[in-house]
């Protein structure tokens, strides 16, 4: 199946009027309360603050976002916002380029810029200079956005730079000691605001969240670590993993036999058991099959035993005998009646055959539903000793006793003294790596460690930790009022040795975009919650 036909297909399954996780959905906004005020500093900051302003954090991260939120949230008669991407012209040239495209400068070049940029502030107009996928700028076209930034005779454009999360490294070594920019680091989401944003996201589709079950929203929470772009991916293959399941499960059930074809083996079945039923020992005579209804026989041999003729009498009795064999054991054999169940022998028929137990006595049949009709009158049968009669064939009706079931004899109870093991290391490992708050306090404030996930569940934050070992460990802060517990990995001297052991960890674990973070912003929030 093709890209195109699949695509086709996941929307036709859930009826959506477009792919409500694809990375770029006209329209489409979310702003978590955690976002708003990241929007409102860097309002403030443009304001107040001379240095330059990055935004950081993993691909996925929502930057892009934010970069239009800021656009959309400013004053368009008060600000010029001029938007550049450093990806394919991240050269001094390219930037400068972009810039004087985008204010209106015939000359790309810092003076002009700074020129025009002071006419404008003249006028009661700032400019604000943001710069998509920063990380591919080259270090010159970086050293020139500083120099922007700074401005000349009280006039500078709000330089913003939107970037990974590892471009803060390089930010560091150039400004060398100097304090020069001011960096936010965007935060995931946590359980609910996954749950908000799948919701929103679902609605502009034409679903709502229903469509989602809650063990399928955690999946996609602990997948994705709480980051929109990497949110958007586990969640339409957690969909599509469930579409596929569905058409399986219906393709297996409409594999069985057409109901003609399962008639058919029944009646072959049924065929071969009957001739496996009728199967006689070895050199037995093989059964003909009745053609009369057994009472009809019974009828017509009384009637031919009463009547004067003794031919037909003898004829009669050649016919029942033609028509009703048995094998050379007492027990009769079944006769094949073609859509009804096996007759019971009435007791007028039983006495004429003169069927007898192992005792001598008659053996007589239950009767019918019907009141049985009155037993004829056999005398001549008994008195006429010179007309041969084929006798019936003699039917015994064997007791059958129900064999003793032999009752075991109950086996002796043995207790086995329970034995206590001793907790398995693992455990005690968890242990004293959970929840280790003194330790990140005790973690000198210039290091860094790893933030992995966010959760409101500690048991959730305790089965992460316990199950990937004692380099993980979580603490505890508040978010919105409620408790936040934050699992972070190892202790690195600096952010590029922590970006660098991103790619040591598990897969799993790399899928939810993990992050440098300081232990200083670490044991800020640690003590806010003390």
């Amino acid at each position: 199946m093709t890209s195109l036909h699949a695509d086709e297909a996941f929307l036709e399954h859930y009826q959506f009027s477009h792919d409500p996780f694809a990375a770029r959905v006209p329209g489409f906004r979310f702003y978590p309360a955690q976002r708003k005020p990241v929007l409102g500093q860097l309002h403030h900051l443009a304001r107040y603050s001379q240095l330059l302003l990055v935004v950081a954090g993993p691909q996925g991260s929502g930057k892009t976002l934010l970069r239009q939120a800021l656009v959309a949230s400013t004053n368009k008669q008060a600000v010029q916002s001029v938007v550049v991407s450093a990806r394919g012209a991240g050269d001094v040239a390219g930037i400068l380029r972009q810039v004087a495209q985008g204010l209106g400068v015939q000359q790309a070049d810092v003076p002009s810029i700074l020129a025009h940029v002071a006419q404008l502030t003249l006028t009661g107009q700032e400019v604000y200079l943001l710069v998509d996928d920063a990380e591919q700028l080259a270090d010159p076209a970086l050293n020139t956005l500083f120099t922007l930034a700074v401005g000349a005779d009280g006039a500078r454009p709000h330089v913003f730079l939107f970037a990974q999360s590892d471009f803060l490294e390089r930010l560091e070594q150039q400004a060398d000691g100097e304090e020069r920019f001011h960096a936010i680091e965007l935060q995931p989401y946590d359980e609910e605001e996954t749950r908000q944003y799948l919701a929103q996201r679902l609605d502009g589709a034409g679903q709502g969240i229903d469509l989602l079950t809650d063990e399928q929203i955690e999946e996609i929470y602990i997948g994705s670590g709480g980051w929109p772009g990497a949110i958007n991916q586990v969640a339409r293959d957690v969909l599509v993993e469930a579409m596929l399941a569905q058409r399986n499960a219906g393709v297996v059930a409409g594999k069985g036999l057409p109901k003609k074809h399962l008639l058919a083996l029944a009646v072959v079945a049924v065929a071969l058991g009957a001739a496996w039923l009728m199967q006689g020992e070895s050199g037995s005579t093989p059964v003909v099959a009745v053609e009369k209804p057994i009472e009809l026989i019974a009828q017509e041999s009384s009637s031919a035993q009463v009547g004067a003729s003794s031919a037909e009498a003898e004829a009669a009795n050649a016919r029942a005998q033609a028509q009703v064999e048995f094998s050379g054991t007492a027990q009769p054999l079944p006769l094949p009646l073609v859509g009804e169940a096996q007759p019971v022998i009435r007791e007028p028929l039983a006495q004429a055959s003169g069927m007898e137990d192992e005792q001598g006595a008659t053996t007589t049949a239950p009767a019918m539903v019907e009141a049985p009709a009155p037993a004829p009158v056999v005398p001549t049968i008994a008195s006429a000793p010179a007309q041969p009669a084929t006798p019936m064939p003699e039917v015994k009706v064997p007791e059958v006793k129900a064999a003793p079931v032999p009752v075991p004899a109950p086996k002796p109870v043995v207790f086995k003294p329970v034995v206590t093991e001793k907790p398995a290391p693992v455990v005690a490992k968890t242990a004293a790596s959970a929840g280790a708050g003194d330790w990140y306090a005790a973690r000198p404030a210039s290091g860094y460690a790893l933030q992995i996930l966010g959760t409101r569940s500690e048991s959730s934050a305790k089965a992460f930790v316990g199950k990937h070992g004692a380099e993980y460990r979580y603490f505890k802060k508040l978010h919105q009022g409620q408790p936040l517990y934050v699992v972070t990995f190892g202790q690195f001297a600096s952010r590029a040795a922590a970006q660098a052991a991103i790619k040591t960890l598990p897969a799993d674990v790399q899928a939810g975009k993990p992050w440098p973070r300081s232990f200083a912003s670490i044991q800020q929030e640690a003590i806010r919650v003390r």
